[in-house]
């Protein structure tokens, strides 16, 4: 008897794990969001690790939040990334570090985020990072997230 009470107790947790949504992590707060866009900086060729949105897609007109943000980084010349010097910024006036919030998910090959939480609207990233030579690589985007 108190082992089929056991396999009950333990299936109906596996289908209460299974049923819950996945917690969303914030990535940028609607206080952030209501700050002043930042300019539009030119920016140089750049030698390091490239830096690749790979999800949202770029060609998405929008995204419903949470998202899924995936960041690829590519070595070049096969020299590995920092994670160091991962530096994640959104572009406001004055500008808002987003960095911390994205650690937990940075591994060697880039920022797998798997819900991302914004509010409505676009949101300008900016993400740069060192190989473990020092050159800097980098790359900008914007998502938009809809109402």
């Amino acid at each position: 008897m108190r082992q089929t009470s056991i396999k009950a107790s333990v299936l109906l947790l596996a289908l209460c794990l299974y049923a819950a949504p996945a917690f969303a992590e914030v990535l940028i707060t609607s206080r952030e969001a209501k700050l002043p866009d930042a300019d539009k900086r030119e920016r140089g060729a750049m030698s390091g690790p490239r830096v690749l949105l790979l999800s949202p897609a770029r060609d998405a007109a929008s995204v419903k939040s949470p998202f899924a943000l995936t960041i690829k980084f590519e070595s070049r010349d096969g020299v590995p990334v920092d994670l160091n010097t991962l530096v994640v910024t959104y572009e406001k006036t004055p500008p808002v570090d987003l960095t911390e919030r994205v650690n937990a998910y940075l591994s060697p090959t880039g920022i797998a985020m798997p819900q991302a939480e914004t509010p409505p609207g676009e949101h300008r990233l900016h993400v740069e990072i060192k190989d473990v030579n020092g050159r800097l690589g980098g790359a900008e985007f914007s998502i938009i997230a809809a109402p």
